[in-house]
């Protein structure tokens, strides 16, 4: 047990009731929890980000590959070091909207993000999906991604269970960097 966690509970000047939990502060969350940067409307001109990213630099834009029709870019609040999107160029909503060739590059940049994601990091599993409309939980509604999530045997301790928080050990640039230089021409 934590030493700390067998003392009384230091003064919280200003945290709500005193108990016996430690705080790990992340205040950089709030720009996702008050939806800073998500898009007024549906349109792409209605200030998409995924529509935006393209027209930065791969490191501004935090992008990992670009291909023809879709783009692989990380998430900026992941719920794993690594978590990275999908994305099609074409401002569309729906999966049943991408034509046959993003389709296509959809599923082989997401294989490519698998083998980039091993080779970087060491992977065991992965989270693959798509949440359709608000109702299911897509962030972005307007603009299609596909969300591929590293995962490694134990990587769910105390601190999601119990704290919801989870402990991410690297910036993300660096983890672009690292999936950028990982990610293969070809399959």
């Amino acid at each position: 047990m934590l030493l700390s966690m067998t003392t009384e509970p230091e003064q919280q000047i200003g945290v709500g009731t005193q108990d016996a939990f430690q705080r790990l502060w992340t205040p950089h969350r709030m720009a996702y929890i008050q939806g800073e940067n998500k898009p007024t409307g549906p349109g792409s001109e209605d200030g998409c980000p995924f529509c935006v990213i393209p027209s930065k630099s791969d490191e501004d834009g935090l992008v990992i590959a670009r291909g023809q029709g879709v783009y692989a870019v990380l998430n900026l609040y992941p719920y794993n070091g690594g978590h990275l999107m999908v994305v099609p160029y074409r401002h569309v909503a729906d999966y049943t909207d991408l034509d046959e060739a993003e389709t296509v590059e959809l599923a082989a940049f997401t294989k490519r993000a698998m083998v980039a994601l091993r080779a970087a990091s060491g992977a065991h599993g992965f989270n693959i999906g798509m949440n359709q409309g608000a109702v299911a939980g897509a962030g972005i509604a307007a603009h299609l991604h596909q969300h591929v999530v590293p995962r490694w045997g134990g990587d769910t301790n105390f601190m999601p269970v119990v704290g919801h928080t989870k402990v991410l050990p690297q910036l993300l640039a660096d983890t672009r960097k690292m999936l950028a230089d990982a990610w293969p021409a070809t399959l």
